[in-house]
């Protein structure tokens, strides 16, 4: 089955005909509209897409898409997601899940998704709270982050979710805005073609709950020298007048001044998303202002073998070459007692 529509499509072809029903000027609008640009740059079938989603803000994603979906349970998303790729893997999969749906109850499944590079995408949006349950503290929340399940601060230390999914083996890793949805709309074409598991962590506010969370990386004054946009094969520069860059300094990054100090464009580190090895790409997914930028685009992008193409190849190789030749030869093998 072809998953691209013979004539092109808009954006509006992939709008349900339910109400959005998210808080006007919550970033998962922008992330909505943003996804749908995508699929009509892609020009997909709606046929052939579906949304799963877990429990939370996020989990309403489905019910807005022209597309199949699956609203499943808390944490579980990545598992029904798993099930329906490996079933019919001519399909788009795509998980649409929160910092809380998958990094705390989902934590088990979100990891060995990524372990086993199903392919699939996963939009891990990331606002730092429990919106829909009306503002506790997630497992992003950072250390001393004051809300209605801590009112003295939380004393527990933050996931940071690249480092989590990079430690479990992640093949593709890329970070957006909602404050950008035109870069987002193409970081979501990348994460479509790659090959594998593709996790995208779009920075979202939640305005009723944790309104500007993401300040030190979105806001108008600092965004330019706290904003790195990644391209493979390209230097690391930034800053609003591009005079900024990254260089290894040992086993870390440092920050540079182009003209300053004998420093050159030369000197700066150039983006190998394809890197095999992550340990690079995990140095850059672990930056924060306002030491650091933060990174943002696809910062990696490797290529290997995926669990669906191990599953096809076995199931292949079984029946080529079947150790029964039928279910009851199956059954009536080994050992067998009659009671």
């Amino acid at each position: 089955m072809s998953e691209t529509q013979e004539s092109p499509k808009t954006h509006k072809d992939y709008a349900s005909d339910q109400e959005v029903r998210w808080c006007p000027g919550c970033g998962d609008n922008s992330i909505l509209i943003a996804l749908r640009k995508s699929m009509a740059e892609m020009n997909k079938k709606t046929e052939s897409l579906v949304f799963v989603s877990g429990i939370g803000c996020a989990a309403r994603f489905p019910y807005y898409m022209n597309s199949y979906g699956f609203h499943t349970i808390h944490g579980r998303g990545a598992a029904i997601a798993t099930g329906v790729k490996l079933s019919n893997p001519d399909l788009s999969v795509w998980l649409a899940t929160g910092d809380g749906d998958s990094l705390a109850i989902g934590g088990n499944h979100f990891i060995h998704i990524l372990r086993r590079n199903v392919n699939v995408n996963v939009l891990l949006f990331n606002n730092e709270i429990y919106g829909l349950t009306k503002g506790q503290f997630s497992p992003t929340s950072p250390l001393g982050k004051k809300s209605k399940s801590s009112p003295q601060g939380t004393i527990d230390r933050p996931f940071n979710p690249s480092s989590l999914a990079l430690g479990a083996g992640a093949t593709f890793f890329a970070r957006a805005v909602d404050t950008l949805p035109k870069q987002m709309t193409q970081i979501f074409v990348d994460a479509e073609q790659h090959i594998g598991t593709s996790l995208v962590e779009i920075l979202q506010n939640c305005n009723i709950f944790n309104d500007k969370c993401f300040a030190d990386i979105t806001g108008k004054e600092v965004k330019d020298d706290h904003q790195l946009w990644l391209e493979h094969g390209a230097p690391m520069i930034f800053g609003a007048d591009k005079n900024k860059g990254l260089k290894l300094k040992g086993f870390e990054l440092e920050v540079v001044t182009i003209g300053e100090n004998g420093v050159t464009e030369n000197d700066v580190l150039i983006h190998d998303a394809e890197n095999q090895s992550p340990v690079l790409h995990q140095l850059l997914a672990s930056m924060r202002p306002p030491e650091f930028p933060m990174a943002l685009g696809v910062i990696r992008k490797a290529k290997t073998i995926t669990y669906d193409q191990l599953i096809e190849d076995q199931l292949a190789a079984s029946k080529k070459n079947p150790v029964h030749g039928n279910v009851n030869e199956l059954l009536f093998s080994g050992e067998t007692w009659e009671i």
